[in-house]
């Protein structure tokens, strides 16, 4: 193999955003490597090869990227033992979009700090705490209502709106229950009273640094359950939503796409957090730009020019969820769904479902964000996961 074809990736985090950029990295001539910490993975079913591990185990961690000696590391998920990938990228490893970024956005103290000290960018306020103790005076100094996160979770898990100080405890058991890697540390929030939440795709590539359209979503107990494509904005309060973006990424450095969510209020833009890789909110990219997010992510990783991004159609998306808890089942009225003009399923494949799972995405598009909307909407109505 030679050129392009000798390059390998290395997905570390293997689920339904890890399977897409897997697909597009393929469709360059890529060589795949799906990694998780469970077997089959949505991104091990296409991967060329694949490996379980636990992640978060820096020895085995090390062990494995210097038995593959990928081209590209792509961190798809906060759960991994980011001193190692620091180490491993001073000894010559290309992690993506850089291991600093990967170790600052893994928790959210690391990112909301920089955001917040060391770029002056609006933000709510905040505090940290270690202990039920230690929250209860943060909630007495933010206030209530706030919103209470573990510094490191993904999908809204652990997340929660204390709205009374009676509600404290209740706070602090959902972030220990719902937090990742056996952190006990939390962030407290002003509770930002906003007209709409972004997502807005920054890229940087050797073109520079571009941006998607934004897209708005909405969240249910902090993890999104339906996001469109425009999202109407004011040219003003675009080009204030660019440069919180630049500034963030430009801190962060390297290449790739980075998902940088936004709070729109009527006193200007805040920023909220940002992820460096594609974002579930952007699946919806996948029936509204000329590239998908994944295929951006893919092409600025390999240093290839992305020298315009273009919005071909206004659309939506809206997530398929399970509420139970098995290792067989099955997705049911994907044929009825499709009776909706322009829609396109996509079934993740996850082993098991789990509570609150996402195992499916609906996407539409259409003449309108609003028409998008309510077509995505009817055709997630008539999907369901059935148990076996």
């Amino acid at each position: 193999m030679n050129g392009l074809q000798s390059k390998t990736i290395m997905m570390l985090g293997s689920g339904e955003l890890g399977k897409e950029v897997v697909l597009e990295a393929q469709r360059l001539g890529v060589k795949t490597i799906a990694v998780d910490r469970y077997e089959n993975a949505p991104a091990m079913q296409v991967a060329h090869s694949s490996h379980v591990i636990n992640m978060l185990d820096g020895t085995a961690l090390r062990a494995l990227i210097e038995q593959e000696k990928p081209d590209y590391i792509i961190p798809e998920i906060e759960a991994i033992a980011t001193e190692t990938l620091i180490e491993l990228e001073k000894e010559g490893f290309n992690v993506v979009p850089t291991a600093k970024a990967t170790n600052l956005t893994m928790d959210r103290e690391g990112i909301r700090r920089l955001a917040s000290e060391t770029l002056g960018l609006p933000t709510a306020k905040y505090e940290f705490a270690n202990t039920l103790e230690e929250l209860e005076e943060a909630v007495q100094k933010i206030g209530t209502p706030c919103v209470i996160k573990p510094i490191m979770s993904s999908s809204g898990k652990g997340q929660s709106v204390c709205r009374s100080f009676d509600d404290v405890a209740l706070s602090w058991n959902a972030a220990m229950e719902g937090g990742r890697a056996k952190k006990t540390r939390v962030i407290v929030e002003e509770f930002i009273t906003f007209e709409s939440e972004i997502t807005l795709l920054t890229v940087r590539s050797v073109s520079g640094t571009s941006y998607c359209a934004p897209i708005g979503h909405i969240q249910q107990d902090g993890d999104y359950i339906e996001s469109w494509q425009p999202h109407n904005m004011t040219d003003i309060h675009i080009a204030e939503a660019e440069e919180i973006a630049k500034k963030i990424t430009d801190a962060l450095g390297g290449y790739g796409l980075f998902g940088v969510e936004l709070f729109i209020t009527k006193d200007g833009i805040y920023f909220s957090e940002v992820s460096p890789r594609p974002h579930d909110t952007g699946m919806v990219t996948m029936v509204t730009q000329d590239l998908s997010e994944f295929a951006i992510h893919i092409r600025a990783i390999l240093g290839y020019p992305i020298p315009a991004i273009r919005l071909l159609s206004p659309g939506a998306s809206r997530t398929i969820k399970a509420w139970e808890e098995q290792s067989s089942y099955e997705i049911n009225g994907v044929e009825k769904a499709l009776e909706t003009p322009d829609t396109q399923v996509r079934a993740f494949g996850k082993p098991e479902t789990k509570v609150g799972r996402r195992m499916a995405v609906v996407l539409n598009a259409a003449e309108s964000v609003e028409k998008a909307r309510k077509q995505a909407e009817q055709a997630a109505s008539v999907i369901s996961v059935k148990y076996n």
